[in-house]
């Protein structure tokens, strides 16, 4: 393998504590978004209702909008620019559709420049009834796959390992989660399809150390558990550098020029990405030291 980074020795270990409240103060900035948004931002796809993308062929503003759907009782429409100027995506709170509901906004949509100064590209409803299944149904994915990876690695390597590898996955999703909050981006499928592969190759990352911790605690039994874990980084580092590195090129290329109906799953891959590397290297590596330390104190007590 090309080697990008050689005989390193960094002491990755000995800054668990600023790792640690750094995560901290980023997953507790997220958490105090999503309390104060009532909870994650869905989209259509989980929050139900009529979700319409429109472009104007004129100058239009986000009040303009929202001042012609208030005429006609929606003034409590999510209305916000998409893509192209002057492009706008109106997600309106209602359980059906109908030709008179969809003519209707028509109507109001065409009294702010003109009948036909505008273009409706999409337009999509989902019930509530389905909407609150697919949260449901996202739950229950995520967590059916953390428990199935709890109990694979327990049967690999030992329980310690998952834990480590459990608390990892979980400080993923719940930073790329805030992050989401924090820029008021919408929770979609794709987006719910994005964590499930954070999951997956954050998974990938720690096993990779993990499978090299165990290695050279057979051979280095004269050292320390944390020296042993700090070795298995530092030796590991360079594939870890440049598996993240060829994997975020492509999604940045999805990101900047993928479109906008796609740059929600690219934005959620970035920071999955960038949080997993970080994540295999300084929240499940101390992870299992600390568990590590405290079996071997109860040993000793």
């Amino acid at each position: 393998m090309f080697e990008l980074i050689k005989n390193v020795n960094i002491d990755f270990l000995g800054k668990r504590k600023l790792a640690a409240m750094i995560s901290g103060a980023v997953i507790l900035a997220g958490l105090i978004s999503i309390v104060l948004h009532g909870g994650p931002l869905y989209s259509i796809d989980f929050e139900g209702g009529t979700e319409i993308q429109v472009l104007f062929l004129e100058s239009t503003t986000v009040e303009s909008v929202r001042d012609a759907l208030s005429e006609i009782g929606y003034g409590d429409a999510a209305i916000r620019e998409f893509g192209n100027a002057d492009e706008f995506l109106i997600h309106v709170k209602t359980s059906t559709r109908s030709e008179e509901q969809v003519n209707t906004i028509r109507e109001a949509l065409g009294s702010i420049n003109g009948r036909d100064s505008f273009d409706i590209r999409r337009l999509e409803t989902v019930g509530p009834k389905i909407g609150k299944e697919l949260r449901g149904d996202m739950v229950s994915a995520v967590l059916i796959a953390m428990i199935g990876i709890v109990i694979y690695i327990s049967i690999r390597f030992q329980f310690m390992y998952a834990i480590g590898a459990l608390v990892a996955l979980a400080h993923d999703v719940l930073i790329t989660l805030g992050i989401f909050s924090l820029l008021n981006m919408e929770i979609s499928l794709s987006v719910l399809a994005a964590f499930l592969f954070i999951v997956g190759y954050s998974l990938n990352d720690t096993i990779v150390v993990f499978d090299r911790v165990r290695e050279n605690a057979k051979i280095k039994r004269q050292d320390s558990f944390m020296a042993v874990l700090n070795t298995s980084l530092n030796q590991t580092l360079n594939r870890t550098v440049i598996t993240s590195l060829t994997t975020l090129t492509v999604v940045l290329i999805l990101l900047f020029f993928g479109g906008e109906v796609i740059k929600p799953f690219a934005f959620a891959l970035t920071i999955g990405l960038v949080v997993g590397t970080y994540s295999s290297i300084f929240i499940a590596s101390p992870v299992i030291l600390i568990w590590d330390e405290n079996q071997k104190k109860r040993k000793t007590s």
